[in-house]
């Protein structure tokens, strides 16, 4: 079936937050930073001034490590996109297996691909949205009043290159949100007919893990970004939810297992 004209079934909630565990660094505009503040600045809220994980951020990091594991990151994947259906991508003798290929194909699947290479193709946008992670209230409170910040919720870390050939030291200055701080994760899995929601569950959470242990920012080599991730609550809307009014309701599935490692 062409899932570009697909019935969308069900919208799936997870809900959960994501801590950092060493100073968190996501790169933003330095535009209007005074003289001596930091020169690689964060990502904030320009209403609140409040730091935040971009969902791109979240969103890109989970499928390049899950691309990683399949051993097919870069290249590879976006020629299998840009030439259409999977069959196509196994039979363009690329050494794959077809259980390796549909795992390939299951990524895609969740995270989509450009717009542009979807007319024609058997396969809709992206079924994972991730929101912006802001906050979480307590922890902004905390950082607001705290007299221990070298700026507004925020750290200021120095870091110093030294030149190879001369030996000769040159300070930079990187902000990050403090360990500890909280921030609130909310992603909608869209469900069409004929889709394994299952798959696509276990995939994602298999995404979150990896980001876990690794790093999500920038500078992740040199200690920053380590964060731990716990899933609160999974829950859906279908259509009979929709076209009654109704709020989300809890997600059960004895088949789908968050992993003991994101419990919350």
């Amino acid at each position: 079936m062409n899932n570009n004209n697909g019935q969308l079934v069900k919208k799936i909630l997870i809900e959960g937050t994501i801590t950092a565990k060493t100073g968190l660094h996501i790169g933003g505009t330095s535009v209007g930073m005074s003289i001596g503040g930091a020169d690689a600045t964060v990502v904030r809220n320009p209403i609140t001034n409040e730091p935040y994980i971009p969902g791109s951020s979240l969103k890109g990091k989970m499928r390049s490590l899950l691309e990683k594991v399949e051993g097919k990151f870069g290249p590879a994947v976006g020629e299998h996109v840009q030439r259409g259906p999977l069959t196509e991508f196994v039979k363009a003798g690329n050494g794959l297996k077809e259980e390796d290929a549909d795992r390939i194909n299951l990524i895609v699947k969740i995270f989509g691909t450009m717009p542009e290479k979807i007319k024609g193709s058997e396969e809709v946008p992206s079924r994972l949205i991730v929101r912006d992670c802001e906050l979480e209230r307590t922890s902004a409170e905390k950082l607001a009043t705290s007299k221990d910040t070298d700026m507004p919720f925020t750290e200021v870390k120095t870091e110093v290159v030294i030149d190879r050939i001369t030996s000769a030291a040159t300070p930079r200055q990187l902000e990050r949100v403090p360990a500890g701080a909280v921030f609130n994760m909310r992603m909608i899995l869209n469900v069409y007919n004929g889709d394994n929601e299952k798959a696509m569950l276990d995939k994602i959470f298999e995404g979150l893990a990896l980001v876990q242990n690794d790093y999500l920012g920038g500078k992740g080599t040199r200690g920053s970004g380590e964060v731990d991730i716990k899933i609160s609550g999974l829950k859906y809307k279908d259509k009979g939810i929709y076209e009654t009014g109704g709020i989300w309701k809890d997600y059960k599935n004895n088949e789908v297992k968050i992993p003991d490692e994101l419990k919350n």
